[in-house]
């Protein structure tokens, strides 16, 4: 069967953000949101999600370009001047492999953020990573274990299959390859990691190679190449751009991709193509009912 989280990442950046994640859980096919436990909008959204019980939130846990949780103080080797996250990613993964004082600053930050979740009173539906960053196998490792103490059901696996992904947007096949394959082998350690602590993982995401760019057209096009299993597309949607702080960059079509979540012809779609909307929590349960079932 085909089954499909389609998640929302940002959650809390702003009000225009979190408009969208709820009409587009609503009125959509929206089924999960990925919250920023640090952004200016974090008390709307745990509001709006609160009267949206279907909705699977989860942790977007950030370590790059974005709030800490922690005062900079305390985590000196993750923070720029300002007190923020650093965008040199690069750097930063490379300071968090070689150190062990770094790793311990990442653990108490992601910790913090997970608390910072928990008080929300929200259950935990998933764990992800704004920009991807758990790809970095320290980070990984470090945050396998924070999931399981917290209880999160599931977590991103962002791997988006190159071909498939060509076969819906016949473009970017060089970047499509690049990516796909680069980060096959990361991705595949990561979801054995994951199952090994029964965590549930996607088998495959789309929207890595159309971040920013996930209009009606390419999610109907990736809606046609779903195969048999568990796949999530992810976008970041919201009704619109907002000036400050902290905005989407200007590129992103970030009103059409909350549209996406709406358009007719992909709720038509879904339901021609006997696609399971889910979320990672409703696939554990699942798990565990077919576990429970076969004793």
């Amino acid at each position: 069967m085909k089954r499909l989280i389609v998640t929302a990442d940002d959650f809390g950046r702003s009000l225009q953000v979190n408009q969208a994640v709820e009409e587009g859980h609503a009125n959509g096919i929206l089924t999960a949101a990925s919250l920023m436990v640090t952004e200016g909008a974090v008390d709307d959204a745990v509001e709006r999600a609160r009267r949206l019980p279907g909705l699977g939130v989860g942790l977007h846990v950030t370590l790059v370009d974005g709030i800490p949780a922690l005062p900079p103080s305390q985590i000196p080797d993750l923070v720029n001047e300002q007190g923020l996250f650093t965008r040199d990613l690069v750097r930063l993964g490379t300071r968090i492999f070689l150190s062990r004082g770094a790793q311990r600053q990442v653990t108490a930050e992601m910790r913090a953020q997970f608390e910072l979740f928990k008080a929300t009173g929200l259950p935990l539906a998933h764990v992800d990573f704004h920009h991807h960053y758990h790809q970095h196998p320290t980070v990984f490792d470090l945050v396998l274990e924070l999931a399981v103490e917290y209880g999160a059901p599931g977590i991103r696996i962002p791997w988006e299959p190159p071909l498939r992904s060509y076969r819906a947007r016949g473009d970017k096949l060089g970047t499509r390859l690049l990516n796909g394959i680069f980060h096959w082998r990361r991705n595949r350690a990561m979801a054995a990691k994951a199952r090994a602590r029964g965590l549930v993982v996607n088998e495959r995401a789309f929207g890595i190679n159309d971040s920013g760019q996930m209009d009606a057209a390419k999610v109907n096009s990736f809606l046609d190449v779903l195969p048999d299993g568990l796949s999530e597309i992810y976008s970041h949607p919201a009704t619109a751009h907002w000036a400050a702080p902290r905005p989407m960059p200007p590129h992103y079509r970030i009103d059409e991709e909350y549209k996406a979540l709406i358009a007719p012809e992909n709720r038509r779609k879904v339901a021609e193509l006997g696609i399971l909307l889910t979320t990672f929590a409703q696939e554990a349960e699942a798990v565990s009912a077919a576990k429970a079932a076969g004793r």
